[in-house]
């Protein structure tokens, strides 16, 4: 029991250390949780996508991704594009909203939402280069009777996450009842989303 408890834990931790932070991915879950806005498909999708892009991890796909410099670089023009759209986008509602509220807030069809999830999710460059390779990494590392606990570890962190995180975000209602505290997540929104989109930009350019 202890070889495969030890294995689950090593890879839940760094699967949970991999998503569990600020980013454009997880903003836009909150965002939907305080609406209450389809929650359960963004975060069926958002987790399924890394329970596959991890278990391909596993076995060995990392390598194909990191000797695939031009598909990188596609990729992270197009998710800084994307960002950079949806920061705007933002900054656009926060000097446009002031006075909304959250029953106010505009309901989005669900083929909408999950088209911009896949965007948030697919588009985002550190899925590969985080989630693939390190994952892909850090399994080599553990004996090969064990990689694939390891594995399941990683992928339990996203089915625990993301639905804390969609379904915690009704807890903060009360707080964004208040249009200000919409502006300043607006705000917040936009200088993330900005911030990551440069931050791309600038290892495509100079760091790559």
């Amino acid at each position: 029991m202890h070889t495969i408890i030890t294995p689950i834990i090593t890879g839940f931790c760094l699967g949970a250390s991999a998503i569990i932070a600020i980013g454009a991915q997880n903003l836009f879950i909150l965002r939907q949780g305080l609406k209450k806005e389809h929650v359960l498909p963004i975060l069926l999708l958002c987790a399924s996508v890394d329970a596959i892009f991890i278990t391909a991890s596993i076995h060995g796909v990392g390598k194909i991704v990191e000797a695939m410099p031009l598909f990188t670089n596609i990729l992270t023009y197009a998710g800084a594009a994307f960002l950079i759209w949806q920061g705007i986008s933002a900054l656009r509602h926060m000097t446009t909203s002031s006075s909304i509220t959250l029953n106010d807030q505009p309901s989005q069809s669900l083929k909408k939402v999950m088209t911009m999830a896949c965007g948030f999710t697919l588009l985002n460059p550190h899925l590969y280069l985080d989630t693939v390779l390190l994952m892909g990494s850090v399994s080599l590392t553990q004996p090969e009777e064990s990689r694939s606990w390891f594995g399941l570890g990683a992928v339990l962190a996203s089915f625990v996450w993301f639905p804390l995180l969609g379904y915690g975000a009704r807890v903060l209602r009360p707080f964004f009842s208040n249009p200000l505290s919409w502006r300043i997540l607006d705000g917040l929104t936009a200088a993330i989303m900005l911030t990551l989109a440069g931050t791309l930009l600038y290892h495509a350019a100079f760091a790559g």
